[in-house]
């Protein structure tokens, strides 16, 4: 593809002068200017903060993709996201899933129960930290017929971070009140409860332990992660397994996000 001057020279003016305008303006500028330089076919933009549901600013989606994409994701499945990972860190930059994916990522439950509903061919994500303790990520999505990024694209992408970047903290700067407000409003879930009672029958080792194995993580990777040997990971998994009274890692993808009750 090659880069609309036009459309990347008005998206650009159109940057500069962004101020106090809604999420859609802002989305919407992100996309002129994205389309001026790559071809892709959803957009996304997320807010993260600590575990809390994340805040959809805007997406491209209709409505049946929306359900996929936002909603269901919303429910819970975030939490197993290597993006979500990268925002909790935060690793500012743009990465792409690939990059950011466990070993095992797809032979993981998140993957299989999940991910592979999107039909994506490849993920790439601005991460931006505007503050208040909160990462934006700006997603673009190819779908599997489209391909994935070309490495001059994604060349390009990173050159066109600063000012995406500068963007962000422009407009989305007081996500926090947000969040706040989205808090105060929230009643524990059925995920919030299943997690402590899972907490409750593991050490706070296994509970880290569970989180890896369904981002993806092998033993091996866990125990480079932790430190630790990889049998005695496995030794943990079993553990893990057997508290908790279950036998496949799609029992444990239900416990953790709450669909399915934590035996007595």
């Amino acid at each position: 593809m090659r880069t609309d001057f036009d459309r990347l020279f008005d998206a650009a003016a159109r940057l500069v002068t962004l101020r106090d305008v809604d999420d859609h303006t802002a989305g919407q500028t992100f996309i002129d200017l994205m389309k001026s330089l790559i071809s892709f076919d959803y957009c996304v933009i997320f807010a993260y903060r600590g575990t809390e549901r994340p805040i959809d600013l805007f997406s491209t989606f209709d409505a049946e993709e929306y359900e996929i994409f936002v909603s269901m994701y919303q429910d819970g499945p975030y939490l197993l996201d290597p993006f979500y990972s990268a925002a909790s860190l935060p690793k500012p930059g743009v990465w792409r899933m690939r990059a950011l994916a466990p070993d095992r990522f797809f032979a993981s439950e998140y993957y299989r129960s999940y991910y592979v509903k999107t039909r994506l061919a490849e993920e790439v994500g601005f991460f931006v930290v505007p503050g208040d303790d909160v990462t934006v990520v700006l997603s673009l999505m190819r779908r599997e017929g489209s391909g994935a990024f070309r490495d001059a694209e994604y060349a390009l992408m990173r050159k066109a971070e600063p000012l995406v970047a500068a963007m962000v903290s422009k407009v989305w700067n007081g996500l926090g009140a947000r969040f706040d407000h989205s808090s105060r409003h929230l009643r524990a879930d059925r995920k919030s409860e299943a997690k402590a009672r899972i907490s409750d029958r593991l050490t706070q080792r296994e509970s880290s332990i569970i989180e890896l194995v369904l981002q993806g993580h092998s033993s091996e990777s866990i125990g480079l992660r932790l430190g630790v040997a990889t049998g005695t990971i496995k030794v943990h998994r079993r553990n893990i397994y057997r508290k908790l009274g279950i036998s496949s890692q799609a029992q444990l993808m239900s416990l953790y996000l709450g669909r399915m009750k934590v035996p007595d």
